[in-house]
């Protein structure tokens, strides 16, 4: 037997080298993506000579790499096509690991062929079918399919997927580094077509991508265009139909709609819309790091949570989706969890990655950290699985990511909203230091008639020209106008804030109110002078924030029950784990067909955190319900508005 592999062996690398084919022996960190473009080839390339790679990537796997710049190689490539199915009876201590090798076949393979073991347990006595295939030998030819592309004036993925005839999906599978905002000059691999097959893509034209589920009837009330008029515009469209991710030329007149952060949302109690009860199937991924535990020393386990802050936020994170999930159950909602340590190293995110087939389960939590969660999310693209970063921002809103958080610039722009929507205002002042320059000036175009004052400079010695993080309490003699004078105040730094602050709180009377706000709460805001929240709170501090926190005078069942069951109050993770976990399942619960088909703005809120999910243009979903807040009476509460 080992002769003839052998023999296979050496027939197959001569095959190899008379192809000019090269191999690759995966390093760590290393991903399809990344060696694809290290050969300038596509991943799909890879993947047709090397199958199995899709579902067997590991540290130290050979691949076969095409060459590059060969054309029209013939090759052979395998598929498996069911012919019939085998009946099985289950036995007692029969597990699917143990049918699938017996009957050399996949556990997925089985599960598919049973639908109902993707939530159901294997139990005695089941009856169960198994797969047969036949192997069908099909020949490929692998040509050059990229080529480099330079990208020109005005031009971003839209308009080049769409001269090149794809979606922007596969423009950046052909391009896994892409921009989000593409420059002049930018090199993009692109499909090797023909020049004279490419698709004039000129100004004169707008270009939209189509979204999932997105039919003509939805394309004319949200575009205002008919399908006539969409496939006069489109003449191949006639012949193909809209497909999900193609991209569609439209008038030049044509504004893609941004998401609007102040629209009014609809706020709904998902627990009233419950439809589907099937058992949802979740993953989390945290760092746990339970290999550098010893779990037989309980002083050691307890030390160790103490002192490592990424171990407490895990842990409290976790036992907050553990409340969420018995919360879920009291409504009829049941939970397959399944927890993987990520041990707070990519190489082991890759790994999980790699072991699990994550299309089986309903929602992907984690990983908490956000180099660990952007290879996870990358390495899970194609298994069509949301994932949600729970506690940080993703570098990268991929297709299957759901931002949680809010970023600062949504943060900003509700703040400043909130203030424009106030008519009673007299005068809106900008403060910064010389760091937020560039924050002062964007305020400046939103607000145009505002007065602006930055910190001094030093004027001498070797520091001369830098920050001196002070302004002169003369500049505000005289400034403030009688009735509502509101402040934006622009620093990281805490003694700038702390000596503003204090300043403005003596300017503040009956009569010339001043009212103070910012559009990032930094720790400029965060003083350890006493008297800080006090002034604080006679200036009115209002905040843009992601999350509020609970009134500790209301009796609220989720803190109450946590109390009960650990003994202590909740913290803003383990509230966050359960507001987050609730969240999601009952989302998936007021629907038969996932995420996608819930109503756009919808508005939820819990015990801290409230969620309303927006599809970006080129990417997943982000979280932009928001919050502010006020300090009043030394508490902050929530202003409605």
């Amino acid at each position: 037997m080992k002769s003839i592999l052998s023999v296979i062996i050496i027939v197959f690398s001569i095959h190899l080298n008379a192809q000019n084919y090269k191999t690759h022996k995966v390093k760590p960190d290393e991903t399809i993506e990344s060696i694809a473009k290290q050969y300038l080839v596509t991943p799909f390339d890879i993947l047709a000579l090397n199958p199995d790679a899709k579902n067997n990537f590991a540290v130290n796997t050979i691949l076969i790499i095409p060459n590059s710049k060969v054309k029209n190689v013939a090759i052979e490539s395998s598929s498996k096509e069911v012919i019939d199915y085998k009946k099985h009876k289950v036995k007692r201590k029969e597990t699917l690991f143990g049918l699938s090798k017996k009957y050399n076949v996949t556990e997925a393979e089985i599960k598919k062929a049973n639908p109902r073991l993707y939530s159901e347990n294997l139990r005695k006595g089941d009856k169960i079918r198994i797969p047969r295939f036949k192997t069908v030998i099909s020949k490929q030819t692998l040509s050059n399919t990229i080529k480099k592309y330079a990208v020109r004036p005005k031009e971003g993925k839209w308009r080049i997927a769409y001269k090149f005839g794809i979606t922007v999906q596969e423009l950046e599978d052909l391009n896994p580094n892409i921009k989000e905002v593409l420059q002049p000059g930018d090199v993009l691999n692109v499909p090797n077509i023909a020049n004279n097959e490419e698709k004039a893509a000129t100004e004169e034209f707008n270009y939209y991508e189509v979204l999932p589920k997105e039919g003509f009837y939805r394309l004319k009330v949200k575009l205002g265009l008919s399908q006539k008029e969409i496939e006069n515009l489109n003449p191949g469209l006639v012949e193909s139909g809209l497909k999900n991710g193609m991209v569609l030329k439209l008038p030049k007149d044509f504004e893609i709609a941004s998401s609007d952060i102040d629209k009014d949302p609809i706020t709904t109690d998902l627990r009233d819309n419950i439809v589907n009860t099937s058992t949802k199937r979740l993953a989390v991924l945290l760092p746990f790091k339970l290999h550098k535990i010893d779990l037989d020393s309980v002083a050691e386990a307890k030390a160790m949570m103490k002192s490592d802050r990424v171990l407490s936020t895990a842990l409290d994170f976790h036992s907050g989706i553990l409340m969420a999930l018995d919360s879920a159950k009291s409504l009829g909602i049941s939970t397959n969890l399944k927890v993987f340590d990520t041990q707070n190293r990519t190489s082991e995110v890759a790994s999980i990655a790699g072991r699990e087939d994550f299309s089986n389960y309903d929602v992907v939590i984690g990983p908490m950290m956000i180099k660990n969660f952007d290879r996870f999310a990358s390495e899970v693209r194609d298994d069509a699985v949301p994932v949600f970063a729970p506690l940080t921002l993703p570098s990268k809103v991929s297709r299957n990511v759901y931002q949680t958080i809010p970023n600062k610039k949504i943060l900003s722009q509700k703040m400043i909203n909130y203030v424009k929507q106030d008519s009673t205002i007299n005068q809106v002042y900008i403060i910064s230091d010389q760091k937020h320059r560039a924050e002062s000036n964007n305020l400046k175009k939103e607000f145009p008639n505002a007065k602006q004052l930055y910190s001094e400079l030093i004027k001498e010695g070797k520091n001369k020209g830098k920050d001196a993080y002070f302004i002169y309490p003369v500049t505000f003699e005289e400034l403030f106008k009688e009735g509502k004078n509101i402040v934006f105040l622009e620093t990281d730094d805490v003694s700038f804030g702390s000596s503003i602050i204090s300043l403005l709180n003596g300017l503040s009377t009956e009569d010339i109110q001043i009212i103070l706000t910012t559009t990032n709460k930094s720790i400029a805001f965060e003083s350890n002078d006493p008297d800080n929240n006090y002034h604080l709170s006679n200036l009115q501090f209002h905040y843009a924030t992601i999350n509020k926190k609970y009134d500790t005078d209301k009796k609220i069942g989720f803190v109450n029950e946590y109390k009960r069951k650990y003994g202590v109050s909740p913290s803003k993770y383990a509230t966050r784990g359960f507001d987050l976990t609730l969240d999601i399942l009952l989302r998936l619960s007021a629907n038969e067909d996932g995420f996608d088909s819930l109503e756009e703005n919808l508005e939820t809120e819990y015990i801290e955190n409230k969620f309303r999910y927006n599809k970006k243009t080129f990417g997943g979903y982000v979280n932009e319900a928001i919050y502010i807040v006020k300090y009043d009476n030394l508490k902050v509460i929530e202003v409605k508005e």
